[in-house]
């Protein structure tokens, strides 16, 4: 006899700014009410985009009984009428809707600052992602990444790793999983050096790579070997993202030195040094394209699109496109 399906937090708060563990989080609560029902809807809104009768029509119970996950992003842009809406309906939420609410913890006002504290007070699930901004922090993390994915490492391993990704959270992972998909499991410092070295053209950064100065066929081949080689939909997705707006960050400062500007926007010299060379051939237009073609990927590979592997083609044509537009 199958044991029964748990029933998913129906109030969940998502409070901080690091955004891998918050994109976590939100998926964590869509795997959860879809095991409770598979056929759970998922619905992305942004606070400032929203009215009150469009999220009393997004909470309201279904007439078919259809479980639903409701995802407001951006709540610390919330007015006071949404949010007395959200605490609310907080206080007596719907049979089969499980609504998210993320924050970044603060706000402009003192009504966004203060949705958190009457959500918990409301009963809501909390998930904590603060910023990560200290070496112990990322370290730590490195090491939850490889375990998480079935490794082992050690101290000179890890600090390999964050000397030669940096401190991005999402490359970190992404490298993390790949070493151990890679390796025995055994990350040490030799398997991060031979990794990325001779491997790098596996995972998810050699398609952005590709992708983001416009280079179709290979983004495409490069696509098509490392979903072969399994990696990951939400890897690749991550690496896209990361890698337009590291270029749409770079490109409005023209020719800049490396080492003094890598303090400045977070950033090893090196990864400076690589956006410079892919800012060639874009324009603002196509920026503006390539972020919102990458946003709506993050959401596609997270369980908005029926074909995950297909959003990731057409998303890679589209920034070509991009790439193109003058």
């Amino acid at each position: 006899m199958n044991a029964p399906a748990v029933t998913p937090e129906p109030l969940q708060l998502v409070v901080g700014e690091e955004e891998l563990l918050v994109e976590r989080a939100v998926r964590a609560a869509l795997d959860a009410a879809r095991l409770a029902d598979p056929t759970a809807d998922l619905t992305r809104v942004r606070v400032a985009e929203l009215t009150v009768p469009q999220l009393t029509e997004l909470v309201s119970p279904s007439l078919f009984a259809e479980a639903r996950v409701v995802v407001l992003e951006a709540a610390h842009e919330a007015t006071q009428e949404i949010a007395d809406a959200v605490i609310g309906y907080g206080k007596d939420p719907a049979d089969g809707v499980v609504l998210v609410v993320v924050h970044s913890g603060g706000g402009r006002t003192k009504v966004a600052k203060a949705l958190p504290a009457a959500l918990k007070k409301a009963g809501a699930f909390v998930t904590e992602c603060p910023k990560m901004t200290k070496p112990a922090e990322r370290e730590d993390f490195v090491r939850n990444e490889i375990r998480r994915a079935g490794g082992r490492t050690d101290a000179p391993g890890v600090s390999a790793l964050i000397e030669t990704v940096g401190s991005d959270l999402r490359e970190l992972a992404s490298a993390a999983a790949q070493l151990v998909a890679d390796t025995d499991g055994k990350v040490d410092e030799e398997a991060v050096r031979r990794y990325h070295s001779g491997r790098a053209e596996v995972n998810g950064f050699a398609v952005a790579d590709k992708a983001v100065v416009g280079d179709l066929p290979g983004a495409l081949e490069a696509l098509r070997w490392a979903m072969q080689l399994g990696v990951p939909h939400v890897l690749v997705a991550d690496a896209l993202a990361d890698a337009v707006r590291t270029v749409a960050r770079v490109a409005p400062l023209g020719r800049i030195d490396p080492f003094k500007m890598a303090g400045e926007l977070g950033m090893p010299p090196w990864k400076v040094r690589k956006a410079m060379g892919q800012c060639r051939g874009w324009h603002p237009a196509g920026l503006a394209d390539a972020m919102q073609i990458v946003a709506a990927l993050n959401a596609d590979v997270k369980g908005v699109a029926a074909d995950a592997g297909y959003a990731l083609e057409l998303a890679i044509i589209k920034l070509a496109r991009a790439h193109r537009r003058a």
